[in-house]
């Protein structure tokens, strides 16, 4: 389980003046359990990810997973504990292949066999890609593709997805819930806009800068993020098509 006491995050803007992002964040996250964190644009959603991956630490309050108190330690540390994170904007690797990269993600040296077996979950041939840089050879949805193919191939008990449907094509986008559906036995943690993945979520974070962060089953929370402007438009766009 993870809790979030008095989460506070600030920065300094141009001006010299401190910037509130996240402010007084009290939220459980259940573990076991799919948490789809939505709100609208600039209201923290990246940032609150990277407070729970160790990235950037808060300026107020702490965190705890099972009780203990992370807020101090490492991105390296959280990983020992069982932390996956995929980030909004995957990381290039010029010089190293997708094959490299997999076998480092999962701990040991994979087969052809196995090296298909992670990258088909996601949509891609291993043959045509395992001998590819993760650089620019690589479109942005590919990069994603291959980044989630890590994620799951290092596997963990915690994992954090920031808008994992970024530049994936909408033919491919069943599968991609379908991949997050098959990790409900872990705590997953999705930041997204998308009704798609919404949808298959056990609880919802709604983020708002104006007002305090709304947090419950999404059955519940339904009615607050039909009501929330910018997310309602994504929503409409994605059944759009």
């Amino acid at each position: 389980m993870i809790e979030l006491k008095n989460i506070n995050y600030t920065v300094s803007g141009a001006d010299g003046k401190r910037k509130t992002i996240l402010s007084d964040i009290n939220i459980t996250l259940p573990d076991h359990a799919v948490t789809v964190i939505t709100g609208h644009n600039g209201s923290g959603k990246s940032t609150l990810i990277k407070l729970l991956a160790g990235i950037e630490k808060p300026t107020g309050g702490r965190i705890y997973y099972n009780g203990a108190d992370i807020t101090d330690e490492s991105i390296t540390a959280r990983a020992n504990l069982g932390f996956t994170t995929a980030f909004q904007q995957p990381v290039r690797f010029k010089g190293i292949t997708v094959r490299r990269l997999l076998d480092i993600a999962s701990g040991q040296k994979n087969s052809l066999g196995e090296l298909c077996d992670k990258l088909s979950v996601v949509g891609l041939c291993a043959r045509d890609y395992i001998d590819r840089e993760m650089s620019d050879s690589l479109s942005g949805g590919e990069l994603k593709r291959v980044e989630l193919a890590m994620a799951l191939a290092k596997g963990g008990e915690v994992f954090l997805l920031d808008e994992p449907e970024a530049g994936i094509d909408l033919w491919s986008f069943d599968s991609l819930t379908g991949l997050f559906k098959g990790l409900k036995g872990k705590t997953v943690v999705i930041v997204s806009h998308q009704s798609k993945i919404i949808d298959i979520a056990d609880y919802v974070v709604l983020l708002d800068k104006e007002s305090k962060p709304l947090f419950g089953a999404r059955e519940k929370m339904l009615p607050h993020i039909s009501s929330s402007a910018n997310v309602c438009s994504a929503i409409k766009e994605t059944d759009n098509g």
